[in-house]
């Protein structure tokens, strides 16, 4: 009997099989059902396995140029694990309400981020003690605003190098400004996901915390393992 793939059991345990009901699923994920139980449909863990290990491979080749990943699930499920990920790898991410041109109105984003940093630094400096308590009220109020509609592209410099997606119907808008820049996208995706959009598409249970810890926690692995080493600072002659 051949060995099984210890992702499958994992994957399995999670709860990544399972789908939606047969009327909820979109056309391009047909090939990646394998069979209807209790009104659900239950995904192949095989391909889902196979696929995660494309995605694996991608995210390998970003790590070793140190490129950028923007971790992107706003829903209640993925809030947490998104930002854990993201922090662990220092990596930008968006846990919250999508705004619309965050890649495609970089230009503008990049001015709010400015903003965000200027006061913020003010703030810190103490420097804030020049103004009325009505403009410490109201630049309190702009840093707190800033902070929920940005705060997890603080650092961000440029476009991202690739997207990773949890249920990229719900973040469709994230996914269209994506391909409209050409930008990969690596995504968990349930049976009622457009396949097409995505160029690296991980076929399971979106709505489960088991599953997108899982596939998060192989991803962030992956990535760390492969970062180039840090280049020691070379000595001055004496």
């Amino acid at each position: 009997m051949a060995d099984t793939n210890p992702i499958i059991d994992k994957l399995f345990a999670a709860g990544a099989h399972f789908g939606y009901a047969p009327s909820r699923r979109h056309p391009s994920t047909s090939p990646y059902i394998f069979g209807v139980k209790g009104g659900i449909e239950l995904f192949d863990l095989e391909q889902t396995a196979g696929l995660l290990e494309q995605a694996r491979d991608f995210v390998k080749s970003l790590a070793a140029e140190r490129k950028t990943i923007l971790f992107v699930g706003g829903k209640a499920e993925a809030r947490e694990q998104i930002v854990r990920s993201a922090e662990r790898l220092g990596q930008p991410y968006c846990a919250g309400r999508w705004i619309g041109g965050s890649l495609t109105n970089w230009s503008e984003i990049k001015k709010r981020l400015g903003r965000l940093e200027e006061l913020s630094s003010m703030r810190e400096k103490g420097e804030l003690s020049q103004f009325t308590k009505l403009e410490r009220l109201l630049i309190d109020r702009e840093i707190r605003d800033l902070n929920l509609m940005f705060g997890g592209l603080r650092g961000m410099t440029k476009l991202p190098d690739a997207l990773f997606v949890a249920d990229p119907k719900r973040e469709m808008t994230a996914v269209a400004e994506a391909q409209q820049l050409k930008i990969p996208v690596i995504a968990l995706l349930n049976s009622d996901c457009d396949r097409k959009q995505i160029a690296y598409p991980i076929p399971g249970n979106d709505a489960s915390r088991g599953t997108l810890t899982l596939v998060l926690e192989e991803l962030a692995k992956t990535y760390e393992g492969a970062l180039p080493p840090v280049a020691a600072p070379v000595s001055a002659a004496v």
